[in-house]
């Protein structure tokens, strides 16, 4: 596509996606299904133009004042992701010195708003865990996320995958924590790779596949994730049982749900038992009342830890959905630890940076449920073999904390109990 046509479409898309109405990677979709005569590398510039907008957008707002034109083009200039050379050809003279003035600024001469581009109620809170390692979770929120694999272990080693992968043409290598994780270099499509397509290897962050370990399923359990969604870390924990027991994938998204069945299918699970569910107090939780070996509750959260894949939710979320998260975060909670039966574990996670949804919502549990005693997650992922695990815990070892400027991972919590 020329170099012109293809900062229209960009302009086209960042105005869409900036209206904020709906997930950005949704918006992304719909846009490249109306447009089919898009290649793939035209495709991810555009993608990549977007989500450059969306999370440098005080900073490109700030700088696009100074501009002339459509709010829409200049903020597409700015964050255009493709060689300024290849961008400047599609520009008018007075486009190109505007850029060259924008692309001059000194970060020092910009507005505190403009160096970390994140919402002012955010900042706060982030400021108050973190301190002077604010600025270096604010940097790495802003930059692309890695491309981590899990290697389905039920069908390979983890460097039996790899060396599959290479063969392949794709370059891996081992995660530092997980001892399923393999990190790709670039972009691959992994939908070509003979490995994805036989179920060898998931997407799946790093930290995430952290969460699924954290619940330790066994052989033969019972064992349910509460809030499955499209089941990454269902599939993570059925193949840890190695496809004996019986897993239960509940969600309340029936549409969810069904995005597992293809994954599934290539996974070669046959524990896994999907259910779709009206609520948290649905009769079909009730009847299991008190029978699961193990709980695993991915709960309803901001995401704000997958900010660096899903920026637009920092622009998306208030601090009133914050609240009604948390509210039901606590009521989901209460509900999916009916299910633990004696001597049973349940883990409770988000991918939130907030307290509030976290240590918060963790703490009104246990003092609410005496008979549920916390476990040291610390000591549970040493026992699991898992590289420098106190580094990937808060500073007393009670609860998982992982961060992107730390951990290359996602941002995620899990604090676990057992219960008496």
């Amino acid at each position: 596509m020329h170099p012109k046509a293809l900062l229209d479409t960009a302009s086209e898309l960042v105005l869409r996606v900036l209206r904020l109405q709906h997930p950005a990677d949704a918006v992304v979709s719909r846009f490249f299904r109306e447009q089919r005569q898009l290649g793939p590398r035209e495709r991810a510039t555009l993608a990549e133009t977007a989500y450059a907008v969306l999370r440098r957008k005080p900073l490109y707002e700030h700088l696009a004042r100074s501009g002339s034109g459509a709010r829409e083009r200049r903020l597409a200039m700015l964050g255009f992701a493709a060689p300024r050379d290849f961008l400047k050809s599609a520009l008018s003279e007075p486009e190109r010195r505007w850029l060259d003035a924008c692309d001059a600024v000194a970060p020092a001469d910009l507005p505190e708003a403009c160096r970390h581009n994140l919402p002012a109620w955010l900042v706060a809170p982030l400021r108050a865990q973190l301190g002077d390692e604010f600025e270096a979770l604010a940097e790495a929120l802003l930059q692309p996320a890695p491309l981590d694999l899990r290697v389905n272990t039920l069908l390979r080693k983890r460097d039996a995958a790899a060396q599959e992968l290479k063969a392949q043409g794709v370059a891996a290598t081992p995660t530092p924590y997980s001892p399923w994780g393999l990190r790709v270099a670039g972009k691959p499509a992994l939908q070509k790779l003979e490995a994805f397509r036989q179920g060898v290897v998931e997407v799946q962050d790093e930290g995430s596949q952290l969460l699924a370990l954290l619940l330790d399923a066994r052989r033969g359990e019972m064992v349910a994730d509460f809030c499955a969604g499209a089941g990454g870390k269902t599939l993570a924990i059925g193949a840890a049982m190695r496809s004996t027991g019986r897993l239960y994938a509940f969600d309340v998204s029936a549409h969810r749900l069904d995005a597992l069945g293809p994954r599934l299918k290539r996974s070669g699970l046959s524990n896994v038992h999907p259910v779709a569910i009206a609520h948290e107090r649905d009769e079909r939780i009730k009847r299991l009342a008190g029978k699961m070996d193990r709980v695993l509750v991915d709960a309803p959260c901001s995401g704000l830890g997958t900010l660096r894949r899903n920026p637009d939710l920092k622009w998306r979320q208030t601090p009133a959905d914050v609240q009604e998260l948390v509210a039901r975060q606590r009521a989901i909670l209460a509900s999916s630890a009916r299910l633990v039966k004696p001597g049973g574990r349940l883990v409770y996670a988000t991918c939130s940076l907030l307290t509030d949804e976290n240590e918060v919502v963790a703490g009104a549990f246990g003092a609410d449920h005496p008979d549920f005693r916390p476990l040291p997650v610390a000591e549970l992922l040493a026992g699991l073999k898992v590289a420098d695990a106190a580094a990937l815990c808060t500073p007393d070892g009670a609860c998982l904390r992982l961060w992107p400027h730390r951990h290359g991972t996602d941002g995620f919590f899990a604090a676990a109990w057992q219960r008496a």
